[in-house]
């Protein structure tokens, strides 16, 4: 149990991980991070600085499915060792797929996806 709930913790921190490429960025832009619109200097970003803040918001995307899954099996005393095997395979995805974003691997991003993904439903699963 302990191992799943770490994984949830550090898959909660991943959105404030990601959030760092996102603020360098935004503070490379002409005129420095822009603390009172950031939305609409995010908005305007392009290249690296684009991928960054999508990133970021993936992160928040996968979250949400993650921590419904994670706190089911936790809830419904299903966290077996295939969970937690599960769980750590989420959250090397959600990493490895974060700096695959950032380095514009494509194809290689959109699997790593895949794999934290199907790992949420594969915990959901285990609970059925």
């Amino acid at each position: 149990m302990q191992t799943v709930i770490i994984c949830l913790f550090i898959a909660a921190l991943l959105p404030l991980l990601a959030k760092v490429p996102l603020a360098v960025s935004m503070h490379r832009n002409k005129g420095g991070y822009d603390n009172k619109h950031p939305r609409s200097q995010q908005a305007s970003l392009t290249g690296f600085g684009a991928r960054a803040l999508a990133a970021h918001q993936n992160a928040f995307e996968a979250l949400l499915m993650f921590a419904v899954a994670t706190i089911t099996a936790l809830a419904t005393n299903n966290v077996t060792s295939e969970v937690e095997i599960a769980a750590m395979v989420f959250v090397v995805a959600r990493v490895l797929y974060n700096i695959c974003y950032l380095v514009n691997q494509d194809m290689l991003r959109s699997t790593t996806w895949l794999v934290g993904i199907v790992s949420s439903f594969y915990i959901l699963y285990q609970c059925v």
